[in-house]
């Protein structure tokens, strides 16, 4: 489309980049080995600390996150002149999108016109909104007259698009043939979008802990105080957002007057441009932590070695330094949560509870309706073909996006109320929230599937006839519901106290920054003798304030719930297993895709007609 600039970014511009990473990189990795420190120690204290027994009951799912390989025409607006092209598009495995000229070349082995990640991208299915969403970037300024040109995105109505729009990155405007490849198309897209997005959230590794934490101080640093989305994406794409909404004003302020042309002609210029930006900013930051990620790894095996033989003393003066600083910031603190927190807490519970009983209601459905379309194909003397496609199918469900969209619509259902009860706290990751519960209903529907698989294979014998089987299967099908119930009701806690965390200890931080100011800066020689890496006052003066709040929450907690399973701690079983260290954008390519084959770890058997051992067996 027409005022696209004929260079986006010159050699002085690029160099003007080169400066800003050097810049956040050289504030950033300071918070960054601190917070390396501090993680390290919660892991080794939690590991020191008394257990109590196991409380989940679900066997673990061994698959790695993945969306199901999906493939098939499109055609694309683009090209200059820009115009409408068939092409063949290719959904990898790991949430990257790639596109040939058609199919057999996609076959035949050849190289992709074009791919990208997925990460932070958003699918949007009506022409009508995102031509406004084309207008609103660049919006016409009172008394400014423009040339409206002919805009074939206009003058082509488009039946079944596909929209994707970044905040900073190229929009991609897609057509599928029919509705239903469509709705196929939107569904593996936002899956692709939900996997690359929460893929440092889903570890449990101390590095990519240490990372969130430690874009979360450095904002602090900067003045901004809330969660919002900017940790969804590996730890370059992260540093990569947090750079772009630093610069966007200026590149507002010095672009946006220079473009000419038609309104959304200019806004795919402006796109364009700031898909630049970002890439430059990308390599940049993706360079920059390769080039510390020696030094990352010898001071996670540094800290390793000299914290864990002296864990005894540091927690004993953790704790001593903790009970002084307690003291003075107590009062604030509790007059900062009854008159600004107390009075809301209860409403965002309950949404959160509502909304997560809503997910967990409709995976223990669909989980219900796969366990009893397998007894029924069994009782009913299927032959052993059709009953091999059942088990491969049911051992799918979790990476069915057509199946799981039930599941997933109502973990999206409550985001805009819930979005409007917790803004006046500065909260603004509902999205982040929502990909959180969806990878919960995956998980655990993962699991089920899996425990059920290896249940039904350990009870069922040739020795069985049908009907004997299917009896053996109903009693499986209830274990496993009880057990889902059970590891269900330990996650659903576990979630919205992990949420509220996320919602209101940024907010109550900020309130207090200027009362304890003081009292901090008093206390930061002390930690500074102690000599430890591990202990910074920022991190004791959070964990105080993190105590104190996770008590309402759990008082508040217990009055929604009850009593039970409100206790689960932050280490507790309902973390999410699948561990994957968000790393930069080589090396996630360097790795390659995850497996795109479905039904990869369901091992079939022969059957005819009985099921013979292992024909369950995930």
């Amino acid at each position: 489309m027409g005022g696209r600039p004929s260079s986006p970014l010159d050699k002085q511009q690029q160099q003007h980049l080169r400066g800003q990473v050097d810049t956040l990189l050289r504030n950033f990795l300071p918070c960054y080995r601190g917070q390396l420190g501090a993680s390290v120690l919660r892991q080794i204290s939690s590991e020191l600390e008394p257990r109590e027994p196991a409380g989940c009951q679900l066997m673990r799912s061994k698959k790695l996150p993945r969306v199901r390989e999906h493939q098939g025409p499109l055609t694309q607006f683009g090209g200059h002149p820009p115009r409408w092209q068939p092409i063949f598009c290719v959904l990898r495995g790991d949430g990257r999108l790639e596109w040939f000229s058609h199919r057999e070349e996609y076959e035949n082995g050849g190289h992709p016109l074009g791919s990208m990640a997925l990460t932070g991208y958003t699918v949007l299915t009506s022409q009508r909104e995102y031509l406004h969403l084309l207008d609103t970037l660049c919006p016409v300024s009172s008394g400014e007259h423009t040339q409206e040109e002919s805009d074939p995105l206009l003058e082509m109505p488009v039946n079944f698009p596909l929209f994707l729009k970044h905040p900073f990155r190229r929009h991609f405007c897609f057509s599928a043939a029919t509705g239903e490849a469509q709705q196929a198309w939107r569904l593996a897209l936002q899956g692709g979008i939900r996997l690359r997005g929460t893929v440092l959230q889903r570890s449990q590794a101390p590095a990519a802990r240490a990372f969130l934490d430690a874009v979360r101080l450095y904002r602090r640093h900067q003045g901004h105080f809330g969660d919002d989305d900017v940790t969804l994406g590996s730890d370059a794409e992260v540093l990569t957002g947090v750079l772009m909404r630093e610069l966007l004003p200026a590149l507002r302020a010095q672009t946006l007057p220079g473009l000419r042309g038609a309104r959304r002609n200019r806004a795919w210029a402006w796109t364009e441009l700031l898909d630049a930006v970002h890439a430059a900013v990308l390599a940049q930051a993706s360079a920059g932590l390769r080039a510390f990620q020696p030094e990352k790894d010898e001071l996670l095996a540094v800290l390793e070695k000299t914290l864990r033989p002296d864990m005894d003393q540091i927690l004993r003066q953790q704790e001593r330094l903790a009970g002084k600083l307690r003291v003075e910031v107590q009062r604030p603190l509790e007059s900062c949560l009854r008159g600004k927190v107390d009075t809301q807490l209860s409403l965002v519970t309950q949404k959160l509870l509502s909304s997560m009983e809503a997910v967990l209601s409709a995976v223990q459905t669909l989980l219900a309706q796969g366990m009893d379309r397998l007894s029924r194909h069994l009782r009913g003397n299927s032959s052993g073909t059709q009953l091999r496609k059942e088990v491969y199918s049911f051992g799918e469900m979790p990476w069915d996006p057509k199946l799981m969209q039930t599941c997933y619509r109502e973990a999206e259902r409550s985001q805009g109320s819930l979005g409007q009860l917790v803004v006046p706290f500065g909260f603004f990751g509902t999205q982040s929230l929502v990909f959180g519960a969806q990878d919960l209903a995956q998980q655990l529907m993962a699991d089920a599937v899996t425990t059920f698989l290896q249940l039904a294979d350990q009870c069922l014998t040739t020795a069985l006839d049908c009907t004997q089987a299917a009896q053996q299967l109903e009693k499986v099908r209830g274990r496993v519901l009880k057990k889902f119930q059970s590891d269900s009701s330990l996650a659903r806690s576990k979630f919205i106290r992990g949420w509220l965390l996320c919602i209101f200890l940024p907010f109550v931080l900020h309130q207090l920054e200027r009362s304890c100011k003081v009292e901090l800066l008093e206390f930061e020689g002390d930690v500074l003798a102690v000599g430890s890496p591990a202990l910074t006052i920022e991190d004791i003066y959070k964990d105080i304030v993190q105590g104190v709040l996770l008590q309402r929450i759990d008082r508040e907690l217990k009055k929604a719930l009850g009593a039970s399973d409100v206790s689960c701690t932050p280490d507790g079983c309902s973390e999410a297993p699948w561990d994957r260290t968000g790393v930069d954008e080589e090396a996630e390519a360097q790795r390659g895709t995850c497996p795109g084959q479905p039904g990869s770890g369901t091992e079939v058997r022969s059957l005819c007609p009985l099921p013979p051992p292992r024909t369950f067996r995930s």
